[in-house]
């Protein structure tokens, strides 16, 4: 009797310290950037800036841990760990938040929760403006 095991996506992508890129990055699985990046990236996994690592762009990812720098607004459906070493300039929307002491963090910062009851909201405003 065989057995079927299905594998588990567990691919990360990684782009080293000295490489850089210049383009968006969409991927299905995890992402640690070392490396600079001049763009967007889309993620449904785990993004890891590095030490060396700088994004200059926007972020969309599941999680994300940030230890060297962000340029761009960042949304992370998940937990956002900013430690101490990280440097992030931009706004970021999150569902949960994690800032070691020493971390920099310039911009506007928003629950998920909190922008979802403040569409229903406005929804609602609508709905009984047009009644």
């Amino acid at each position: 009797m065989a057995k079927t095991m299905e594998m588990e996506n567990t691919a990360i992508n990684i782009i080293t310290d000295g490489t850089q890129i210049k383009g968006d990055i969409v991927a299905t699985g995890d992402f640690r950037l070392d490396g600079v990046l001049e763009g967007n990236i889309q993620l449904n996994g785990k993004l890891v800036v590095g030490d060396s690592g700088v994004v200059n762009g926007n972020v969309l990812c599941q999680n994300a841990n940030i230890i060297g720098t962000v340029n761009g607004n960042l949304s992370v459906k998940e937990l956002l760990s900013l430690h101490a070493s990280a440097r992030v300039r931009g706004d970021i929307l999150i569902n949960k938040l994690s800032i070691e002491p020493g971390a920099v963090f310039s911009g506007k910062c928003r629950m998920i929760d909190e922008v979802r009851a403040q569409h229903e909201e406005e929804q609602a405003s609508e709905e009984a403006a047009e009644a």
